[in-house]
């Protein structure tokens, strides 16, 4: 591919038939969190191929325990914020616990409010064959839908921990098992968290669309993170499959307090800082 051509492929809309075009080619596939403006904007620009407005909002932006005290009025809220700053990732906005699971009509009119309300490019929905028919409800509106598997943090009541899921042969039969469900009644990819990466592996090379690994090995069509813990702006949270790519608590720490020193020894304002 020429430099002209790979120039164009870069800046180019990303859409859900892109990443399936990414993995044909073996190109990876790169995810983020973003919950606001300012650094979606940032993160887009950088090149990322997909933005997550996910519901790890909940914890990083709303300082709850768990994703499930979070509204779909706030995934909405943040939703917003996000579309208004990226022009070419794929935005992708989580539904939150209790808007979809059990009830496939909910699910329908909470997945409209969000693509309306939004204008994202697609919604993700945690689990396999119990939300079968919400899925469908929602693909038949022409909504498209990005599965989860494997651990999922909607149902961490359930499993009570955030251990690596699917370790044993009857688990992780039923997690391959939802994948290739998920894929027939047409959903465009599939997260797979913390896993093992052998089986991650697995589904990644049975499966057509594209498989993307949080905590799930290097076997995958792409990876995602939580954006505050990649940057090292959340330090509470440290499991063997982040790298954190900057220590940004450390350094916001360093500006905010040489700001106060300035402040407190009137070096801030100084002459050329004033009209």
């Amino acid at each position: 591919m020429s430099v002209a051509k790979r120039d164009l492929e870069d800046n180019r809309k990303v859409t859900t038939h892109r990443l399936i075009e990414m993995k044909q080619r073996g190109e990876k596939i790169s995810m983020l969190t973003a919950y606001d403006y300012s650094m979606a904007q940032l993160i887009d620009q950088a090149g990322m191929d997909v933005i997550l407005v996910g519901d790890s909002a909940s914890n990083v932006m709303a300082g709850n325990v768990t994703t499930l005290p979070i509204t779909l009025d706030q995934m909405i809220y943040h939703g917003k914020s996000v579309m208004k700053a990226v022009k070419r990732a794929l935005v992708v906005v989580d539904l939150p616990f209790g808007t979809y699971q059990g009830n496939s009509k909910e699910a329908l009119s909470s997945a409209i409010r969000v693509m309306k309300e939004t204008h994202a490019d697609c919604i993700k929905l945690e689990g396999g064959s119990e939300i079968r028919e919400s899925i469908e409800r929602i693909l038949c509106a022409g909504i498209p839908v990005m599965g989860h598997l494997g651990l999922t943090p909607q149902s961490i009541n359930k499993f009570g921990t955030y251990t690596v899921r699917a370790r044993e042969e009857a688990e992780a039969k039923k997690l391959v098992e939802d994948a290739h469900l998920l894929e027939e009644i047409g959903c465009f990819a599939i997260v797979l968290e913390k896993i093992p990466a052998s089986l991650a592996a697995r589904v990644a090379s049975e499966l057509t669309i594209p498989i993307i690994g949080i905590g799930a090995g290097g076997g995958v069509d792409g990876q995602v993170l939580v954006m505050h813990d990649m940057l090292g702006i959340n330090k509470g949270f440290s499991p063997r499959f982040l790298r954190r790519y900057a220590n940004l608590a450390e350094d916001i720490t360093h500006a905010v307090q040489a700001y106060i020193e300035d402040v407190k020894t009137q070096d801030f304002p100084n002459e050329k800082e004033q009209y």
